[in-house]
């Protein structure tokens, strides 16, 4: 019949499947699009390797016409990142030996309190080993008295020691025994020193300090000996030259040994000038130049703290005390200047 509808192939009487129009123009079906999509990806990355490879072309360009700035490491004879650094000059070793730089490792800052502390602390260190010499030498300071005397007063047995209090023997032997303390304190007082300012030090200028601890006790007792055997035998003969003829002189024991140990413990601390002065030039805390420079001032203060300290009224003591700081302070000098130093 005319109107009825044609079966499917199968015998189903479903109608066929429209066949899919093609799709426009400029649109193309799902797969080939992401066929599409994963090539133009593809590209991309070859553009980006071939962008890279052009970069690195450029850079291996140009560091082949940069000349090389050391030709050690250009040769590959030296070491690149030496040649890139410095060379060492006078300041570095400076600081490598301990003279300049802002300080050791070990210094550390420390509340003022606990400074005062030490120092104090290291103070009664010394003052205790002065008092254990002191404490040997006083059973054979009274042998010390008559030694001195007897060397020292023109005609001592004629002119034996008068005494003026009945305590004045005893306080005489302790003085004589507190000489020997100070010969022993002074170069505790140079090591005690150094204990206080060693976290400060570089190693260079520790080797100065130790090295200053025997040199003290040498010193010191050169000066004792410099005031036994020049200074006082010049002064007592002055003393008894100028009065032989106005009086009969009395040697009172005080008074006299008053001025013998004042003279041997001036020329005890007189005679460390030159270490000082070595050891403020070696810790580049002053120069030759400038102490020649200010010589006139020191002479002044040594004339000044001599007649200050001395028990003369005639003034002669005073003034052998001087001298021989001044002879210290400028052999020192000279010393250095000859040196090189």
């Amino acid at each position: 019949m005319p109107g009825r509808m044609a079966e499917s192939p199968d015998g189903s009487d479903d109608p066929p499947d429209r066949e899919e129009s093609p799709p426009a123009d400029g649109e193309p079906s799902a797969p080939a699009a992401d066929g599409d999509a994963a090539d133009t990806a593809d590209a991309a990355a070859e553009g980006d390797d071939d962008a890279s490879d052009t970069d690195e072309a450029a850079a291996a360009s140009t560091a082949e016409a940069t000349p090389p700035a050391n030709p050690a490491a250009d040769g590959g004879t030296g070491n690149s990142v030496a040649a890139d650094q410095p060379p060492a000059t006078a300041g570095d070793a400076a600081v490598e030996e301990g003279l300049a730089g802002e300080g050791p490792a070990t210094d550390e800052e420390m509340p003022l309190a606990d400074h005062i502390e030490e120092m104090m602390r290291r103070l009664g260190l010394v003052f205790l080993i002065g008092g254990i010499a002191l404490a040997i030498a006083y059973p054979f300071a009274g042998d010390l008295v008559n030694y001195l005397w007897s060397v020292h007063i023109p005609e001592p047995v004629t002119n034996r020691p008068r005494l003026y209090g009945p305590l004045e023997f005893i306080l005489t032997k302790l003085k004589v025994a507190g000489l020997a303390g100070l010969i022993v304190g002074l170069p505790m007082f140079v090591y005690q020193t150094y204990r206080f300012m060693r976290p400060g030090l570089y190693p260079t200028e520790r080797r100065y300090y130790l090295a200053a601890v025997p040199t003290s006790l040498v010193l010191g007792t050169l000066g004792v000996l410099f005031a036994h055997f020049v200074v006082l035998p010049f002064v007592f003969a002055y003393f008894t030259t100028y009065t032989a003829e106005a009086a009969v002189i009395a040697f009172g024991l005080q008074e006299t040994f008053n001025l013998i140990l004042v003279l041997m413990g001036w020329m005890a601390i007189i005679f460390q000038i030159p270490l000082f002065i070595m050891l403020a030039i070696m810790m580049n805390l002053v120069t030759r130049q400038w102490l020649e420079a200010k010589r006139l001032i020191f002479w002044g203060s040594f004339l000044g703290i001599a007649f200050l300290f001395s028990p003369d009224p005639t003034g002669m003591a005073p003034i052998i005390v001087a001298l021989t700081m001044v002879v210290l302070f400028e052999g020192t000098l000279a010393l250095l200047r000859w040196t090189g130093n």
